[in-house]
């Protein structure tokens, strides 16, 4: 359309529209800058006078158009100045508090009056009580639209932030359970809105109104320290990013957080003046003081992930908050001897994997589980804090352990356990935890583990348990020596009808336990290779397994067959059951043997009489090994060289001559 300017020393204006809130206009003649303001002021002028009454209409499609439309140009200052001085903002909060309308009508309202907020025009602390109450109300509501509880949560935030008085009406309005529950549903944006809230709650508030927040519902019931959990888990994933992130060596503010931690710790004002190749040993031989193991290029000690660039955020926090207590940790360490050196950055860096692995970043919170840490609501960047403390609390174990670089892996499980026992009595605050911490010294952690050892000793299950636990790992080790014994093989005897015993013949496994070979042999052959063995029988094939009486070639001679032989005699039925090969074994131990090995291959127990006395003496073995206190006792993986033989065996009693 045209809009016609006669007041102006102009023809005309053609105006076009454009996305809400944005226009063009294009001058037929040039005109100044003045005249475009003022045209501006006229147009949003008009703009804010028909919303104005258009949102205060009886008719609810010309409200609800009305306020969306409102909602669309409010980002514009020029017209929020001419609806705000027309007190609409007043029409909002008024919509707000008497709660009459539909949830579109109130999401609608309340963007407009977010966006009218953001220009500051307004101040947050003439909004009335009532109004601070309904909003609280809509983020209390158990059943609300989600635009206007995540619309309320973001009001909320602004107003905490805004001053101290709103923060007090908020906190008294909102519930810490009400927000933690809003951290558990699955729509993201509400998640964030509360995650900002809570956060502007706690980071306004101090020391004394931080833990009000937190015991706000009085004692700490299962609930509440399964919400309170929530949130201390929630708010330390938000570390998971940079710890699931490894240094990229291109990277040069990754580079220069290195070389900064590097001349905290050392004197480089000359260091300008030498040359590159000076510089850079220089810097190997500081790297190698500062506890990295690749001295020339550190950043290859940050490649793994965990802890990945959180191990470096942490050792750059505690350099640059307690330089003193850094450069003591480097320089104290720096005059020992390299065996007694505590290594600042390998410590850090498996420090920080630690208090990540105890705080279990980078899990989704459990839902059944409660056991929050009161320490964590006590203080901002708290893992960090805890780091600068246990820090500390590492050098000071290495010394009392009088600890090597071989003992570092002790010296870190000794640091995990102090802080995992000092965490576990809920100290409140930091100065507690760390008073804590260093009176549970190394002296005192060993005390610790023996009356540990003592009580479980005295409160020991039953072997039986054990023997339990022990039986399917033992049973598979007699599996697969019957298996090889198979793979062996055996020589069998024939007995004819005749009781003959002159033919010989040898039967033993495939090596890949699939063929049973078989085959004639004589008398003086020990073990025939497995190809003289012309006979064969696939194991798929095998049906069934018979002993004793139940055999075939036992049933043939029925009646004229000693117990010895029936006791020793087993077959096996293949194809459909009408072949069989009949074996008759030398002795117990092998028809043992061979029983439980063709049981194995069928998939089923093994029963002899040998396995269970073999699996009786390797339990008992077993458990007594396992109850042997072994600690600090290496166990070789190789077994020991056997001793030469002594040059004579004059020390050996001879038993030979009665003793007179």
């Amino acid at each position: 359309g045209e809009l016609k300017l006669d007041s102006f020393s102009c023809k005309e204006v053609a105006l076009t529209a454009t996305p809400p809130g944005e226009f063009v206009f294009i001058a037929h003649e040039a005109f100044g800058l003045q005249v475009w303001f003022t045209v501006m002021c006229v147009f949003q002028g008009r703009c804010a006078e028909d919303l104005y009454k258009g949102i205060q209409s009886s008719d609810s499609g010309v409200r609800c158009d009305s306020l969306k439309q409102l909602a669309d140009v409010s980002t514009d200052i020029t017209f929020a100045q001419e609806f705000i001085s027309r007190d609409g903002h007043s029409l909002l909060v008024q919509i707000v508090e008497e709660d009459k309308e539909s949830c579109l009508i109130m999401t609608h309202t309340l963007t407009g009056f977010m966006e009218l907020m953001d220009h500051g025009i307004v101040s947050w602390e003439n909004l009335s009580s009532a109004f601070i109450k309904k909003i609280a109300s809509f983020v209390n509501a158990k059943v609300q639209d989600a635009s206007i509880q995540r619309l309320a949560l973001a009001i909320l935030e602004n107003m905490v932030l805004s001053s101290n008085s709103l923060f007090q009406l908020v906190r008294q309005e909102v519930t810490l359970e009400r927000l933690i529950t809003h951290l558990q549903v699955t729509n993201q944006q509400i998640q964030t809105k509360a995650m900002a809230l809570l956060m502007a709650l706690l980071q306004t508030a101090g020391e004394v109104d931080r833990q009000n927040i937190i015991h706000s519902s009085g004692p700490v019931g299962d609930e509440m320290a399964h919400y309170l959990y929530v949130l201390q888990s929630v708010t330390l994933n938000l570390l998971e990013p940079l710890m699931r992130t490894p240094l990229d060596s291109y990277n040069q503010d990754q580079r220069d957080m290195l070389h900064n931690l590097r001349q905290l710790a050392f004197e480089t004002e000359s260091e300008g003046s030498l040359s590159n190749e000076r510089r850079r040993s220089l810097c190997a031989k500081e790297f190698k003081k500062l506890g990295f193991s690749n001295n020339s290029n550190p950043g290859q000690d940050l490649v793994r992930a965990p802890p990945g660039l959180l191990a470096l955020d942490t050792m750059t926090y505690f350099a640059s908050r307690y330089p003193d207590a850094y450069s003591r940790f480097v320089l104290e360490n720096s005059s020992r001897e390299d065996k007694h050196e505590c290594p600042f950055a390998r410590s850090s860096i498996q420090l920080t994997l630690i208090l990540c692995e105890i705080f279990r970043i980078g899990e989704p919170p459990s839902e059944t589980r409660s056991d929050f840490h009161p320490i964590f609501f006590s203080q901002d960047r708290i893992f960090n804090e805890l780091f600068c403390i246990c820090i500390q609390l590492l050098n000071k174990t290495w010394k009392e352990m009088r600890a090597t670089q071989e003992d570092f892996d002790k010296v870190m499980q000794v640091v995990r356990e102090q802080i995992t026992r000092t965490l576990a009595s809920k100290p409140t605050s930091l100065e507690l935890f760390k008073n804590k911490v260093n009176a549970l010294n190394y002296s005192e952690i060993l005390k610790l583990r023996q009356t540990e050892r003592l009580h479980q000793e005295e409160t020991l299950a039953p072997p039986v348990e054990l023997k339990e636990r022990l039986k399917p790992e033992l049973l598979e080790l007699i599996r697969q020596q019957r298996l090889n014994r198979l793979c062996h093989g055996t020589l069998f005897r024939k007995i004819s009808s005749r009781r003959r015993q002159d033919k010989l013949w040898y039967c033993r496994l495939s090596p890949n336990h699939k063929v049973l070979h078989y085959g004639d042999v004589e008398e003086d052959t020990e073990t025939p290779p497995i190809e003289t063995l012309q006979e064969k029988i696939p194991v798929a094939d095998i049906k069934a397994l018979l002993t004793g009486k139940d055999c075939p070639h036992m049933k043939e001679n029925k009646g004229k067959q000693n117990k010895e032989v029936l006791d020793l005699a087993f077959s096996i039925t293949y194809d459909v059951e009408e072949y069989s090969l009949n074996f008759i074994a030398s002795s117990r131990t092998d028809f043992c043997l061979w029983t439980d090995g063709l049981s194995v291959l069928l998939g089923r127990e093994m029963s002899s009489e040998c396995m269970r006395s073999e699996l009786e003496i390797l339990l008992s073995m077993e458990i007594k090994l396992r109850l042997l206190d072994l600690e600090n006792v290496p166990i070789p993986d190789a077994a020991p060289p056997v001793p030469k033989p002594p040059s004579n065996f004059n020390f050996c009693y001879d038993f030979s001559q009665t003793e007179q």
